[in-house]
């Protein structure tokens, strides 16, 4: 039941990050091609350089083309004509639904990263698990963002990585005394919530020009 849990866990954020890129490629005004190629990349970036990182190869997603398929049919849906007028004329519902699928993409991927780092050592190596966990989660988004030709969100906007790097330091507190399934729901809920609370009450953390 765990294993079944952790996959349609990971199926979620899937959905959610393709659903994120997609937006943001209709946003830019790209086609059909790029949209997709947007969208894939955002929920499948993290894992792949999570994956190269620990030494995984090939990475999951061409071992398992699942996750790929299920980011190709998520952009396509959202590059329908009737989702594309539906949000163009509902422009605070688009910037809502791509805040609130930004932010489980960023708390169900943080936790998948930790889970797939700790698969990949015997021992509790703390600083690795988290810096897995927060590359997995923000990864996709860098990608994005920089394919997309914007800053990356993780040295702009709120209080984004440190939501995963909060969240993730959780589930690896938690993972000992709760176990894997528990704590890694419980670390991708803190994520989120911290990342909508930033959002609606425009935390941040210092910046340069201040």
């Amino acid at each position: 039941m765990s294993s079944l849990l952790i996959l349609l866990f990971e199926l979620m954020g899937t959905v959610a990050f393709a659903w994120s890129g997609a937006m943001i490629a209709i946003q830019k005004k790209m086609d059909l091609l790029g949209v997709i190629l947007l969208g894939l990349t955002t929920a499948t970036g993290g894992g792949v350089i999570r994956d190269l990182l620990l030494g995984n190869t090939p990475p999951m997603m061409f071992r398992n083309p699942m996750y790929a398929l299920l980011a190709i049919a998520t952009s396509v849906v959202v590059f329908l004509p009737v989702v594309r007028r539906f949000f163009h004329r509902r422009q605070h519902l688009h910037e809502l639904i791509l805040l609130v699928m930004d932010s489980f993409g960023l708390g169900i991927f943080t936790a998948a990263g930790i889970r797939t780092a700790m698969e990949s050592t015997e021992s509790f190596n703390v600083f690795l698990f988290l810096f897995v966990g927060v590359l997995t989660g923000v990864g996709g988004g860098v990608l994005r963002d920089v394919m997309a030709g914007d800053m990356p969100y993780i040295f702009v906007k709120h209080f984004y990585a440190s939501a995963s790097i909060l969240g993730g330091a959780a589930c690896i507190a938690l993972w000992p005394l709760l176990g894997e399934t528990p704590s890694m729901f419980l670390s991708a809920a803190l994520t989120i919530l911290l990342r909508l609370l930033a959002a609606r009450y425009h935390w941040n953390l210092p910046k340069s020009d201040e």
